[in-house]
């Protein structure tokens, strides 16, 4: 009698995995996804943003003549604005603002690698829900979990990208002189964060808008992997 039962629950256990079996065939003929596949498509889109992104702005003038363009902060305006009438600081804004967008775009040279890194550590279990988000749902994952973590890394960066186009320098010489009028507020503002905040802002704009170019506009999904994972968003 064990014998036999033991016979029937061997039968039922093999008919039982061949039908998970011919289940697992049907899904994969029909296209359907696993997370990680799901996973991968969306590290790679990722990748192909920030490498685009990464190339476009670090380029001459990718920051400086494009929506991205760093402007002053306000406090610097203030500064630029009280020197305009000196002689010798007349297109003091114009070169700071020059310097600044000069130190980002040698910054994004660096910024690719450590965005990469970033997206080979993403998890699979939000992949789906990603997948089927919003426009911007990957961007906006991968903003928030390695904002942190990339503002630690890109700081420094940007500090030696200020010290190589010289805008360390030459914001200190302005600083002194303004703070040598009397009877002003001394200033000396956090440009090494400010350009560190800014660039970041424009990096992930740009792979923002790879993103939406890949789910809204099928001729940007240049790989079958992301044909394959992005169809799926389209049903």
């Amino acid at each position: 009698m064990i014998k036999k039962f033991m016979f029937i629950l061997v039968a039922l256990q093999l008919t039982a995995c061949t039908q998970f079996q011919d289940m697992a065939g049907t899904l994969l003929e029909s296209g359907a996804l696993s997370p990680q596949q799901i996973g991968l498509g969306l590290k790679e889109a990722l990748n192909l943003g920030i490498s685009q992104g990464a190339d476009r702005l670090s380029a001459k003038d990718g920051f400086l003549k494009s929506s991205y363009k760093i402007l002053l902060p306000d406090e610097v305006q203030k500064v630029t604005n009280k020197l305009s009438g000196i002689p010798g600081f007349t297109s003091v804004e114009d070169k700071m603002v020059e310097l600044l967008n000069r130190a980002a775009e040698d910054a994004a040279k660096s910024a690719k690698p450590i965005f990469v890194s970033a997206i080979k550590q993403m998890t699979f279990t939000d992949a789906t829900d990603i997948l089927m988000g919003s426009n911007n749902a990957a961007t906006s994952y991968l903003e928030r979990t390695t904002t942190n973590e990339l503002t630690s890394a890109f700081r420094p960066k940007v500090t030696a990208s200020l010290d190589r186009v010289n805008a360390t320098q030459y914001w200190n010489d302005i600083v002194t002189k303004y703070n040598s009028i009397p009877f002003v507020s001394k200033v000396n503002p956090d440009l090494d964060d400010y350009v560190t905040q800014k660039a970041l802002a424009g990096l992930f704009s740009m792979v923002e808008k790879k993103e939406l170019g890949i789910r809204k506009n099928v001729s940007e999904r240049k790989t079958d992997l992301l044909k394959k994972v992005f169809a799926k968003q389209d049903q």
